[in-house]
């Protein structure tokens, strides 16, 4: 579609997002739902885990020592939910909680090394069949276009804090 033509479809006369957008829109949150559920199912069977429970250990692993509120900040979900899923790690064992050197009222999160041992083991049941689904869709390019498209948005969302719960 022509630049010309592309930019119209966020500013139509008329103010209302295009069909285009609105159809973007509802196959961008209907594809997240599916894969998600997938995702979560081949966890469960495989690692006893649920997606967001491996979300979670892979965020600790590459952000070892982190804040709840930090994590919160990267999974746009409230502070509350986010400890309580941390509880739910801590209870089995995954993550455990350290007093916050640089202040008293926080928590750093780290995972346990029965945590290492499960994201190391889960995370290539978590490629393999994320690559499976994508792969009868998508080509290479199609990959790299729409993540590269998805990134920008990501990171206009997140600088413009757009979307983040209340409370």
């Amino acid at each position: 579609m022509p630049r010309h033509v592309l930019g119209r479809l966020y500013a139509v006369e008329d103010k209302f997002a295009s069909d285009v957008v609105v159809q973007l829109f509802d196959d961008l949150v209907r594809c997240e739902t599916r894969l998600y559920n997938r995702v979560g199912e081949v966890l469960r069977d495989e690692h006893g885990i649920a997606a967001s429970q491996f979300e979670y250990l892979r965020f600790f692993r590459d952000h070892p020592g982190s804040r709840i509120a930090e994590v919160a900040a990267n999974f746009a979900a409230g502070v509350g939910a986010i400890s309580k899923g941390v509880d739910r790690l801590e209870q089995r064992g995954w993550v455990v909680r350290h007093p916050n050197p640089a202040d008293g009222r926080s928590s750093l999160v780290s995972l346990t090394p029965a945590g290492h041992d499960l994201v190391r083991d889960a995370e290539p049941t978590f490629r393999v069949h994320l690559a499976e689904v994508l792969d009868r869709a998508l080509v290479a390019a199609d990959v790299e276009a729409v993540g590269a498209a998805f990134a920008r948005l990501r990171s206009l969302l997140e600088q413009e804090r757009i979307g983040l719960p209340i409370g």
